[in-house]
């Protein structure tokens, strides 16, 4: 069994959400960054799935700043990322180094 994860920081529904949908993102991101390669079909599919976890992502955040939570945590917010591997998933969307230096 893999090994159990730490537990999440409380939140509210909409933080999780919104924290949960963030990673999801960036993994798709990850998935269209053409600097990793890979083919336009998996890219396509991505890009498609992106929509979707964006309009969630989206949504979460409207419901999060309808009921007066206008402020995010960011320590907070920064430590369920961490949990969830986000360190790692953001490293897929940024270029990979520079074999030449």
């Amino acid at each position: 069994m893999p090994p159990e994860l730490p537990p999440l920081p409380a939140s509210t529904r909409a933080e999780a959400e919104s924290t949960g949908r963030c990673p999801e993102v960036v993994d798709l991101l990850g998935r269209v960054n053409p600097a990793l390669g890979g083919d336009t079909y998996r890219g396509l599919r991505a890009a498609r799935a992106l929509v979707g976890t964006a309009v969630a992502l989206r949504d979460a955040l409207t419901l999060m700043h309808r009921r007066g939570e206008s402020e995010l945590h960011a320590a907070t917010l920064a430590r369920a990322l961490r949990v969830l591997d986000g360190e790692r998933r953001a490293a897929r969307v940024t270029l990979p180094p520079d074999p030449g230096s």
